[in-house]
């Protein structure tokens, strides 16, 4: 047996608040091997990156860490800072979530990198510098020399982040910890950061802690799993055995509310109903009870260990009905029952017999460029968006999916702006914006379209009171104060909030209940089309289920209308009836979701269908991924053919007058219209 790397016993660490002591980790064990993965997931406030950051020795202060953590032979408990210093960058080394606050922003990044080379390698600067070179091309940033004199605010989000890896596994670590390293980014960087991250750790032969709360993730890179819940591991087993034979109630019930990409079937995802408990004065009993369906008296006497089931010394769970589950059934029933949601009655109609709720046509939106300190002067345009046309039915959901800076968002905002168009039109419910007259009609037409934003406690006023949050948009139009009342209690049930709680503060709720908030002023003034700015991905998956049944039940019993903006095409799958895809301010695929999803005909929507991890080991490690070289180009270019030749893989296989064909002449939505179209001259 290969001796551990990194060995954890009955890790515990504590906070001081004003409430109490907070148990924010529980007693975590575990050894990790060389050249091993460790995916560590669970929700927000598990205990996950309190336990990266009490590896590395960057708690605060006040924290108070107890039991062992042993790094190659050495005990880190009760060392100095100085000490640690020693050890990280050189022995362990972590990856932060975000990679901006990452990066010192006056500092190159030759800077940057030099420094951490030479810190902890007496070497000179020139050869620090060479090394950082290569460094950078490890990580598969182009044109290296050049980009070392470059800023981290000259880089784009993916870029950064694959700086931060170059800095992590500069001095060849022993241990790498990844802190959700690709949670803000698109999926197509994700997959390219996820192979720099494999690239790192061949070159370093690295062991490599993944904290992620995304399960495809885990099912990609993991060779190991522990899942943590209010500060414990609550299962811990080999990769394969944690998604075939899942025992432990609450991993059940993170699967189950993942939406897959690979499943056609629109069936309800499963919730996990209510909260994780506060990590202050826990009773000594199962912290999962409250959330469990298939608790018993028994589960509230004491706290189940986390002990040995199915007969498999390596697969652990912290249940005592663990060796009762099987396939994720207990008695041949799902330990998690799928709810039910109406069937649409608008679904039995024919989508071209159905009014349309929006239509909008040669959508343009162009931002000047401008240049000076003093005097302003115009050097060039943006085009953010370029002649999108497309409509939404009575009852229809249509999914726009596209990487950061496509012009998703911009759409949006333009069609909720009421944006007139100089050779095209908006249409919202049969009425065009040119023909508004006056304020008063322009609030007429706002009455059937509204907007629920990605961030749910951004979105909320914490001064108001969800009542008076609610209540604003009615009292806009003049409803009566009696209505008024019945109307916010009407869609607090509604959006399953209880109407008792109006007079709470935003703050008072769970991120999950804040988006419900937001759903509820939304449809304060009954519109048709409602419009979905990443409206779940601030969300854990468990509260993140709960909020798309919401908008399943809603569609199906208001008939409501859906303009839906994500970058999760999991989620899409599941929401979506259409689905366009968007690159560079323009459509290059748009057709109904099975037929898009189970076809993808572009290059592009190819690589991002293929970027999005399933959760299940044996399915991801075996797909054929596309992965894009490259970022998206500037909006600032005049790019004279296909937008997408600079990254296309396709293009790369064409022989010399396809590829001046593709490079001067651009491509126009083609195929069967209204059921699959795309934007490519050889698809």
């Amino acid at each position: 047996m290969t001796e551990p790397i990194l060995s954890i016993r009955d890790l515990t660490v504590t906070f001081a608040s004003e409430a109490g002591r907070v148990d924010a980790v529980r007693g975590v064990n575990f050894d990790l091997e060389p050249g091993k993965t460790l995916g560590i997931v669970g929700e927000s406030g598990s205990g996950k990156s309190v336990t990266s950051l009490a590896i590395m020795g960057l708690l605060d202060e006040n924290a108070k860490v107890g039991g062992s953590i042993t790094f190659d032979g050495q005990e880190l408990l009760g060392r100095s800072d100085k000490q640690m210093s020693q050890i990280r960058g050189n022995g362990l080394s972590m990856i932060f979530q975000d990679p901006l606050t990452s990066l010192t922003p006056v500092f190159t990044i030759g800077d940057q990198l030099v420094e951490a080379i030479t810190a902890h390698d007496r070497v000179s600067k020139q050869v620090a510098w060479k090394r950082g070179i290569e460094l950078l091309q490890i990580v598969g940033i182009p044109n290296p020399e050049a980009r070392m004199r470059a800023f981290p605010h000259e880089f784009s989000g993916g870029m950064r982040q694959r700086v931060v890896i170059a800095i992590a596994i500069a001095n060849r670590p022993k241990l790498i910890i990844a802190d959700e390293p690709t949670t803000a980014l698109d999926v197509t960087i994700q997959a390219q950061i996820l192979d720099v991250i494999r690239t790192g750790q061949e070159e370093t032969g690295a062991a490599v802690i993944m904290i992620t709360h995304d399960m495809g993730v885990v099912a990609n890179i993991a060779d190991d799993v522990i899942v943590m819940y209010a500060g414990r591991p609550v299962e811990h087993a080999p990769v394969d055995q944690l998604f075939a034979d899942t025992r432990m109630p609450y991993s059940i019930g993170l699967l189950g509310a993942i939406p897959r990409i690979d499943k056609k079937e629109k069936q309800p995802l499963v919730p996990i109903k209510g909260n994780p408990p506060l990590l202050i004065d826990l009773p000594d009993a199962c912290p999962f009870a409250d959330r469990c369906p298939i608790a018993t008296a028994a589960c509230r006497e004491s706290e189940p260990a986390l002990a040995s089931v199915g007969g498999k010394a390596d697969h652990q769970a912290a249940c005592i009905r663990a060796d009762e589950i099987i396939a994720g059934e207990l008695d041949g029933s799902p330990v998690f029952p799928i709810p039910e949601i109406p069937v649409p009655g608008l679904a039995a109609i024919p989508r071209e017999e159905r009014a349309p709720a929006l239509e909008v046509e040669n959508l343009t939106k162009t931002f000047p460029l401008m240049k000076g300190a003093l005097v302003k002067r115009r050097v060039g345009d943006v085009n953010a968006v370029k002649n999108v046309s497309f409509d939404i039915r009575e009852g229809e959901t249509l999914a726009i999916v596209g990487e950061s800076g496509s012009g998703k968002t911009t759409t949006l905002l333009e069609i909720m702006d009421f944006a007139r168009q100089e050779s095209g039109d908006i249409r919202i419910d049969g009425t065009s914006v040119n023909d508004i007259r006056s304020a008063r009609h322009e609030r007429e037409m706002r009455r059937n379209i509204q907007i629920v934003f990605q961030d749910p406690m951004g979105a909320l006023d914490p001064r108001m009171t969800v009542f008076d949050i609610i209540a604003e948009p009615l009292q806009t139009i003049g409803t009566s104060k009696k209505r008024t009342h019945e109307r916010v209690d009407e869609l607090m049930s509604l959006v399953g909030l209880n109407p008792a709680h109006s007079d709470r503060f935003p703050q008072a709720f769970s991120g999950g209940q804040r988006q419900r908030i937001g759903i509820a002023r939304a449809l304060a003034t009954e519109p048709k089309l409602i419009v979905l700015d990443e409206p779940v991905s601030a969300l854990d998956v468990s509260i993140q289920a709960g909020v798309i049944n919401l908008l399943d039940e809603l569609k199906a019993t208001l008939g409501l209308s859906y303009l839906f903006v994500a970058h999760d095409l999991s989620v899409v799958r599941h929401l979506a009836d259409r689905v366009a895809v968007m690159y560079l301010g323009q459509f290059v695929e748009l057709g109904d979701v099975d037929e898009v999803f189970d076809n993808p005909q572009h290059p592009y929507t190819q690589a991002l269908l293929s970027a999005i991890p399933i959760p299940d080991p044996r399915i991801e490690r075996s797909r054929e991924r596309i992965v894009l070289t490259g970022d998206l180009p500037s909006p600032t270019e005049k790019i004279a053919g296909c937008p997408f030749v600079s990254r296309c893989p396709l293009y790369k296989e064409l022989d010399t007058a396809s590829r001046a064909r593709c490079e001067g002449e651009v491509p126009q939505l083609t195929g069967r219209e209204g059921v699959h179209t795309n934007a490519c001259h050889f698809r």
